[in-house]
């Protein structure tokens, strides 16, 4: 599978800036450590014309909510271009617009980064990640935004899997009191997949 994944399409919640809408950069390149990652420019310009796509290279300048995921994707993907997104103010509807817009094969991966719940007490956190993680896996939202900062997209993801017959599948559920963390608050962290039901059955 991560043979055929040509481009990214990486969304993220926007916490250091207020942003109305999706917010592309204003750049042909990203870099990390890893090396230099081509950005997606003709799915970037295919968005564009949606009225809540913007461009703003001071959005994306502190923002950690993409960045986090990209050296992930370097060490599993040989080659990929991106196409970078954060998400503020808008309506799920719109992200499931932006996602059909880039919709395609199998060579177009699409992540959605956000954190769960935050600074609850470890037991309370399990609870309220655990009834999350069932929203999502029931395809139910729209989902609290308190118990993930990244709900918006999440949920414009949920509107295209119905569309798409998609299937989420739970990978992973932690939080950071099972690393490294204290217990009194802790943060709240989900992998889960979206796929079609031959992919996941093989």
């Amino acid at each position: 599978m991560a043979a055929n994944v040509r481009r990214v399409v990486l969304l993220g919640p926007a916490h250091r800036m207020l942003i109305r809408g999706l917010a592309l950069p204003e750049a042909e390149v990203f870099e990390t450590p890893l090396g230099r990652i081509n950005l997606d420019i003709a799915g970037m310009e295919a968005i564009k014309p949606i009225p809540q796509v913007i461009v703003s290279n001071q959005a994306h300048a502190l923002e950690h909510s993409l960045e986090v995921q990209l050296p992930f994707l370097q060490c599993l993907l040989p080659d990929f271009s991106l196409l970078p997104l954060l998400v503020g103010h808008t309506y799920d509807e719109v992200v499931a617009e932006v996602l059909e817009t880039v919709w395609d094969g199998d060579e177009t991966l699409i992540v959605i980064s956000s954190d769960f719940s935050h600074h609850l007490p470890y037991a309370l956190a399990q609870q309220v990640d655990n009834e999350t993680v069932d929203a999502i896996l029931s395809l139910h939202a729209p989902l609290d935004p308190d118990r993930a900062c990244g709900s918006i997209p999440v949920d414009g993801l949920i509107l295209a899997a119905q569309k798409h017959h998609l299937s989420p599948h739970l990978l992973d559920l932690r939080n950071s009191g099972d690393t490294a963390g204290a217990h009194d608050q802790v943060v709240g962290y989900a992998a889960i997949a979206f796929t079609e039901a031959h992919e996941h059955a093989n």
